[in-house]
């Protein structure tokens, strides 16, 4: 009976809610009525669930968590500096909903669309009705269901076929909580029509003390032949929960670059999924993870090939400090007749204490003849060699640790092709790293 009140509370309100998304079209109606019955029959994950064994989610599923309202809580562009990035179309989002006093647009090409989701459903119903949960599963996943009964707003681009987007378009989505703890749904949809190139940053952030929980969905579709270079920056306040589901479906030689950098939260887990559905395809996924005090992060990957002739690489690496978390489950599904397949694994992680934990567990299961795949998973911690002989360089035992933690993680941003990222990321491990002066000069 508990595990039925701990799913029905959060479903309380579900009645209020679709009053208020009462006027759009019946396909999102319909969705939405599927996400509620599935999550209503789903509930929350347990740890005797194989992919939820080693993340225990009994705080989100006991804690008592309301819909935010439309509110900024006093949030200015001046106190969201720190989140901005510099020569981006930006809109803002603050509890899942766009703030448009805090955003700041810019122009871009005829016919690209960068908008938040509800004001896409009433301009372009059909082009969303097409494209919204048309990939990310809800059967088996009931976080993503949950998202799926309380689409309302999120973040939606449309790029037309040949079109170059050179302007990076950032999505900065803020949780915030009042004197009670709150939840939002963003859910995300991200379509690069044929021939098309576009850059999105997709940014949760948010302050220390305040205790949400974050749950969103972003699909993403990549047209023949086009590229699309995607970012996801989770940098929440220590006290928040983030559950999040990211689906790719790529055609006929399209080229997706996913990069996933999260330091932030309480309990993070991140179901990343690709589809490699036609001949041709390249598809990267890179991620980094820091962990530190009691956090908990977890990775679940799912590539899928479906076509020949696709390569995917992905390699993840993780940052543990104190008596920090991190799980990593990876899966590279190669399927009868993807003759061809190029498939790389890898996810490497370094501890820094002795009571940080990780638990790894990369996979292939493959069902053709003619494939190239590997898979590979290292955990440990820093080499006493390598910090010896950098101490007899004269280099102080900490700066000497702190530049072989740079090190490890700098293997992940060097992948990362927007310039702007890749140096605030930077200077971020400087100022966390001890010692980290010295590092910068040493860089």
């Amino acid at each position: 009976m508990q595990a039925v009140a701990e799913r029905v509370s959060l479903l309380a309100d579900y009645d209020d809610f679709a009053a208020t998304v009462a006027d759009q079209p019946s396909p999102i109606a319909d969705l939405r009525r599927e996400g509620r019955e599935r999550f209503a029959a789903l509930g929350f994950p347990t740890t005797r669930q194989e992919a939820w064994r080693k993340t225990n989610v009994r705080r989100i599923a006991q804690g008592s968590f309301r819909r935010a309202p439309g509110e900024l809580h006093g949030l200015s562009r001046a106190r969201l500096e720190p989140f901005f990035l510099p020569d981006c179309a930006e809109l803002v989002f603050v509890n899942g909903r766009l703030a448009p006093e805090l955003s700041q647009p810019r122009q871009l090409p005829p016919g690209v669309i960068a908008t938040s989701l509800a004001e896409a459903i009433a301009e372009h119903p059909d082009l969303v009705a097409e494209h919204l949960g048309r990939y990310a599963p809800i059967d088996q996943h009931p976080f993503a269901a949950l998202n799926t009964a309380f689409i309302a707003d999120g973040a939606f681009v449309y790029v037309p076929r040949g079109t170059v987007v050179e302007t990076p378009i950032h999505f900065l989505f803020v949780g915030t909580a009042g004197e009670e703890a709150t939840v939002s749904y963003p859910r995300n949809l991200l379509l690069a029509a044929e021939s098309s190139q576009v850059t999105v940053i997709e940014s949760y952030a948010g302050f220390g003390g305040d205790r949400y929980f974050t749950c969103p969905v972003t699909e993403i579709v990549c047209g023949a032949n086009a590229v699309v270079d995607h970012y996801k920056m989770q940098e929440e306040s220590i006290d928040a929960f983030h559950v999040a589901m990211q689906q790719s479906h790529q055609r006929r030689s399209s080229n997706l670059f996913s990069h996933s950098i999260s330091h932030g939260g309480a309990l993070v887990r991140n179901d990343i999924r690709a589809m490699l559905a036609e001949e041709g395809i390249d598809c990267t996924l890179n991620g980094l993870y820091l962990a530190r005090g009691t956090q908990h992060v977890d990775h679940h990957m799912w590539v899928d090939h479906k076509a020949p002739h696709c390569n995917s690489y992905e390699l993840y690496k993780g940052v543990l400090e104190g008596s920090s978390r991190a799980v990593f489950n990876g899966t590279i599904y190669v399927h009868p007749g993807a003759q061809k397949t190029d498939a790389k694994q890898s996810n490497r992680n370094l501890l820094l204490s002795r009571d940080a934990l990780v638990s790894s567990n990369p996979q292939l299961e493959i069902f053709a003849d003619d494939v190239r795949c590997t898979h590979g998973s290292t955990t440990g911690h820093l080499e006493e060699e390598a910090i010896f002989y950098l101490r007899t360089r004269g280099i102080g035992e900490e700066a000497a640790k702190s530049l072989l933690t740079f090190a490890f993680a700098a293997e992940v941003l060097q992948e990362i092709r927007l310039e702007s990222i890749k140096k605030g990321l930077e200077e971020f491990l400087f100022t966390r790293l001890p010692k980290g002066d010295v590092v910068r000069q040493a860089v």
